[in-house]
């Protein structure tokens, strides 16, 4: 009788862990699913807009009254590797293009000699060297004001170009007919991004994959000022405008000044566009996923750009859309295969597995955005879901850090 009613309290001390065990998991998911409805909520605000978005620009001939409008200004420091498909893109612009200037801060790599080779075939390229960087300004925002003040004032439009795209024939006309037919005054593009090693195959959708949950497709309209989004490797402003703003002035200390520059012109009225140019822009970012990681993942944060509770509101968004879901899924799957179906169990596992459903559908939709030809194992730019955790984990860490190496310059911890 005695070893009965011990074996009964042992099985009902079981019975009472096994549903505490329960009840503390369905607390769990309880917290998280409160965590994510509402970023889910906002995520699909944004993406269902996908649809109504501006459509992708495509190549223009130029038009007779577009001669002379444009002044390009090109910030290079030791781009020697990756320059020369650019020079060959801008020189393959027409007649709306008035000049390139190429504004070198004094590589030692052999980039102006490519930029004087490339002038004798073509005068419009202008090279010049930056005065030294004052101690408030950070090197890219500097060689980009030092080529606007250069430029001549006949010019209506500034466009910057970074030293690593590859504009293809008709992408300056393209801006132009888009600018005036639509009364724009700032126009960026995202590009069709060139991939070729592995790692970045991986890594690299992934780190795109946080600006599309937190800002939306490219050519999304109505976009308030502090939510603008921007692309410095196709910058095309007017002249105008750039004076109004005494040029890079605003953004003159930010490592993500392309997006501080267009949010200040949307906040001073200007009509702002970040606009899908993989039809007419490609670009060669970096070399494999370190690079990757380091270099891109740096500026990725858009703190210089936001305030305090933007940049931790995008963190709690990146973290419950896109960093929880995958892990999510493989847990709640877990125990509801395991027998807990209860109704918080359940919708963990409904709730993520959509989550999850919807980041391979969005890896379909950006593929466009994608030059895979020259891919090494190209099949692993389908499995870029299986990093998101890592993307969110370094948008985290930059958001917490003040770079101290950009572009080949070095920097204090905080910057005036």
């Amino acid at each position: 009788m005695t070893s009965l009613v011990t074996e009964f309290g042992v099985f009902c001390l079981g019975v009472v862990s096994f549903s505490e065990a329960y009840s503390t998991q369905d607390a769990g998911f309880l917290g998280l699913l409160a965590i994510q409805l509402p970023a889910v909520a906002i995520l699909l605000s944004r993406l269902l807009k996908g649809p109504t978005r501006h459509p992708p620009l495509e190549p223009r001939s130029p038009a007779p009254a577009s001669v002379g409008l444009v002044s390009v200004v090109v910030p290079t420091l030791n781009e020697a590797k990756r320059i020369a498909p650019c020079l060959d893109g801008l020189s393959r612009q027409s007649y709306e293009v008035r000049e390139i200037i190429v504004v070198d801060s004094h590589s030692t790599d052999g980039t102006p000699d490519l930029v004087k080779a490339a002038q004798k075939t073509d005068p419009r390229f202008r090279l010049i060297n930056d005065d030294p960087l004052p101690s408030d300004w950070v090197g890219r925002p500097w060689a980009l004001h030092s080529g606007f003040l250069a430029s001549r004032d006949r010019s209506e439009w500034i466009l910057g170009i970074d030293a690593d795209t590859q504009p293809h024939p008709g992408l300056v006309a393209s801006l132009i007919e888009t600018a005036y037919s639509e009364n724009y005054d700032l126009i960026s593009l995202s590009p069709q991004f060139v991939l070729k090693y592995p790692g970045e195959l991986w890594l690299q959708p992934a780190l795109l994959m946080t600006l599309v949950y937190r800002f939306g497709p490219a050519g999304e309209k109505n976009t308030s000022p502090e939510r603008v989004m921007a692309n410095g490797q196709c910058f095309f402003c007017r002249r105008s405008l750039l004076v109004k703003l005494d040029g890079y002035t605003s953004a003159r200390n930010s490592f993500c000044d392309d997006v501080t520059l267009a949010r200040f012109a949307a906040a001073n009225g200007a009509k702002v566009g970040f606009l899908d140019g993989a039809n007419v822009l490609r670009v060669r970012m970096y070399e494999g996923a370190l690079e990757t990681w380091n270099e891109w993942g740096r500026s990725l944060d858009l703190k210089d750009a936001a305030s305090p509770g933007q940049v931790w509101g995008d963190l709690w968004l990146l973290t419950a859309v896109q960093g929880l879901p995958l892990p999510m899924l493989m847990v709640s799957a877990l125990l509801v295969g395991s027998g807990n179906t209860t109704i918080p169990a359940l919708a963990a596992l409904g709730l993520n597995g959509f989550l999850v459903a919807t980041r391979i559908a969005l890896n379909w939709a950006i593929a466009p955005s994608y030059d895979r030809s020259q891919a090494q194992s190209a099949w692993l730019f389908w499995l870029s879901p299986l990093a998101d955790p890592i993307a969110v984990l370094r948008i985290f860490l930059s958001s917490t850090r003040t770079p101290t190496q950009w572009r080949g310059r070095s920097y204090p911890k905080e910057k005036d």
